[in-house]
């Protein structure tokens, strides 16, 4: 079963799948380890993680591709990719299918923003138009072949030209084949009714904290017709408050000594980056080791 069919089937199990976002190798080890059933690479994360800057369509294609390939295989639940707009035309669109599966991603998120895009809870964004979007939705679906990618169709059409012409293009979208569809950002629990009502799901629901949309359980969520939820920025936010708290108290004391609980201690941190395993491989590799010059007493030198 590939990863997106694995997705597929979750959504058939009558309840809401909560996605958590991830952004670096840590970050997706912990998440996985917590027993989410999907996860998802959060281009504004990576962004903030790797670049130190903001979601507003510095990321490239490439930098995405890259930390898919470094995150997909760290962890045994099927992952879904921030694919921005695509990078580009129907061209392009092909190029990130095809790197994004190599990076062994089960999904691809792909939104119908004018590049540079931005995070879609910010304001003066801009979409381009209905057909282009399809055109490049429609790519994904030529494309991605025996190997599957499970398609959530993003437009950000509310904020840019209404909510009338987003609901349109996401009917557009699942009659095309998307697998679900992302109305982003819609600003009450009236416009989220009217989504689910209009267009056939699954839908996805983008939670994030303090954003546009209400905030909602995922039971609350499956009620109102979305069953794919995202939550692409609670670790981000919560490791950027841990750090930024931790080092206060280190400028401040000189040393979290009466500071402990702040932190992870070491040897849960050790079993998140699966230490042991790493030195029984390492133990292993070394008495399997044909180049190991005895000793007199018959032991490994070093």
């Amino acid at each position: 079963m590939t990863g997106a069919q694995q997705i597929r089937q979750a959504l058939t199990q009558g309840r809401a799948v909560l996605m958590p976002g991830v952004y670096d190798a840590l970050s997706a080890r912990i998440a996985a380890l917590a027993g989410f059933d999907v996860l998802f690479i959060t281009g504004y994360g990576v962004a903030a993680s790797d670049l130190g800057l903001p979601d507003l369509g510095y990321l490239t294609q490439t930098e995405m591709a890259d930390a898919a390939r470094r995150l997909c295989p760290l962890v045994p639940q099927p992952v879904i990719v921030d694919g921005d707009t695509g990078y580009g035309g129907v061209t392009n669109v092909r190029r990130t299918v095809d790197l994004l599966q190599r990076a062994g991603a089960a999904g691809i998120f792909l939104e119908d923003q004018t590049w540079p895009k931005r995070c879609g809870h910010l304001s003066g964004k801009q979409v381009v138009p209905r057909e282009e979007w399809l055109s490049k939705l429609q790519a994904v679906l030529d494309c991605r072949g025996e190997q599957d990618l499970f398609l959530v169709a993003r437009t950000d059409a509310p904020e840019a030209v209404g909510l009338e012409e987003a609901i349109e293009r996401a009917r557009l979208a699942r009659e095309l084949g998307a697998d679900a569809v992302f109305v982003e950002a819609p600003r009450s629990l009236e416009e989220m009714r009217q989504i689910a009502a209009a267009v056939p799901g699954p839908h996805v629901a983008n939670m994030i904290e303090k954003g546009l949309t209400p905030l909602l359980t995922p039971e609350e969520l499956h009620d109102l017709g979305f069953d794919l939820i995202v939550s692409p920025l609670t670790g981000l936010y919560a490791a950027a408050r841990g750090l930024a708290d931790a080092y206060a108290v280190l400028k401040e004391k000189g040393t979290l000594r009466a500071d402990l609980d702040r932190l992870m201690a070491f040897g849960d941190f050790n079993r998140v980056i699966a230490l042991e395993e790493h030195l029984a491989l390492d133990r292993s590799e070394a008495r399997s080791d044909p180049t190991e010059v005895p000793s007199p007493s018959g032991r490994g030198l070093g």
